[in-house]
């Protein structure tokens, strides 16, 4: 299809509500658009927990949330914020259902979405323009796409996600709490399928401890399966751990800037850590990495429990159930011994 124009301090409504690490991926479009024309209005349709992560962006002007937990209600509210104004274009990254029916009710001679082969729930129907049709990539790229199209480079990818200058008396304290180097281990998803054995979760963080020096700490969520994980942990480990578990998004960010290594799931912080710039050891297993892996950084700390040995998988959506229980903790430290001679020492916390 041909380029779509946007013209001077357009008006740009950016749809994608709901996942953290999808919300990451954002941030280069969303900076990328603000470097091309800073006159740019962006407003940001998110619910509540990954706006969280963004309230404050430089580059983002508003956000509307759309609050999930509302059900049907939800979109009334949506209509209801969006009801009398007018967008230049509307951005649709998101291929379900709830982010078709906000761009539906967004008012737009432009709403620019994903090709029929990739969108899903008549998501091509609210649509008036697609970016071209090809084979799957890492979402990142494919968030890209929509970029070339408008004519906008995006590199370099930047996503500016902070510490914000207000944050870092908070990050400092937490700092004063260690008297070692952080690691920090994501140890909880939102699916059970991406979660990783508890005793071996203590068995690292011993490790780490020992052959390391550096302090395990425990960050993420406070579900009920996480919270089981972090009981295991505290009784088995036989060295300090501190948890952190239910700390906002934004503190999250903090502690990975200050942190030295991160060990995680596939899950948001993942991608959090890896915008940041954090060594970040990734476990996965269950999706295909070289499709929602860490992005251009920290490959060679990748846990790749996806593929069969020597396997040269396509990008595919495909899920393999099982996979991330079957890494050790010998494969997790083989890539932390990597990071102890390529990145150790990495100059971090500059502004601290």
């Amino acid at each position: 299809m041909s380029a779509v124009r946007l013209p001077p301090r357009a008006r740009v409504l950016i749809v994608m509500m709901s996942a953290v690490g999808d919300t990451v991926h954002v941030l280069p479009v969303v900076t990328a658009l603000k470097r091309h024309d800073p006159g740019i209005q962006i407003t940001w349709v998110l619910q509540p927990g990954p706006a969280s992560l963004v309230r404050g962006h430089p580059d983002v002007d508003e956000i509307i949330l759309f609050e999930r937990r509302a059900g049907w209600r939800a979109f009334t509210g949506i209509r209801r914020q969006l009801g009398g104004r007018k967008f230049d274009v509307v951005i649709n990254l998101q291929v379900y259902a709830k982010a078709s029916m906000v761009t539906a009710l967004a008012s737009a001679p432009v709403k620019l979405g994903f090709d029929r082969a990739r969108a899903r729930d008549w998501n091509w129907l609210v649509t008036t323009n697609k970016i071209p049709p090809r084979g799957q990539r890492h979402v990142q790229d494919q968030y890209f796409e929509f970029l070339d199209v408008l004519g906008v480079p995006h590199e370099p990818v930047t996503w500016n996600l902070g510490p914000w200058e207000h944050e870092r008396d908070a990050q400092r304290a937490f700092l004063a709490r260690l008297d070692r180097p952080a690691a920090s281990l994501v140890i909880g998803t939102t699916r059970e399928e991406k979660d990783w054995v508890p005793e071996r979760w203590a068995e690292l963080a011993d490790a780490l401890y020992e052959r390391f020096g550096l302090q395990p700490v425990l960050v993420g969520g406070r579900s009920e399966r996480e919270l089981a994980t972090e009981r295991v942990i505290l009784e088995r480990a036989r060295h300090p751990v501190v948890s952190t578990l239910g700390v906002p998004l934004r503190e999250l960010v903090g502690i990975f800037d200050a942190s030295d290594l991160v060990v995680a799931l596939d899950t948001g912080p993942m991608h959090i850590a890896t915008a940041l710039n954090t060594p970040t050891v990734a476990l996965i297993g269950y999706y295909n990495p070289k499709r929602i892996g860490p992005y251009r950084r920290f490959y060679d700390l990748l846990v790749d429990a996806y593929g069969d040995p020597g396997e040269d998988y396509p990008i595919t959506p495909e899920k393999r159930p099982g996979r991330t229980r079957t890494i050790t903790v010998d494969q997790v430290l083989e890539k932390v011994a990597v990071w102890d001679r390529k990145y150790r020492g990495r100059a971090r916390m500059a502004n601290l």
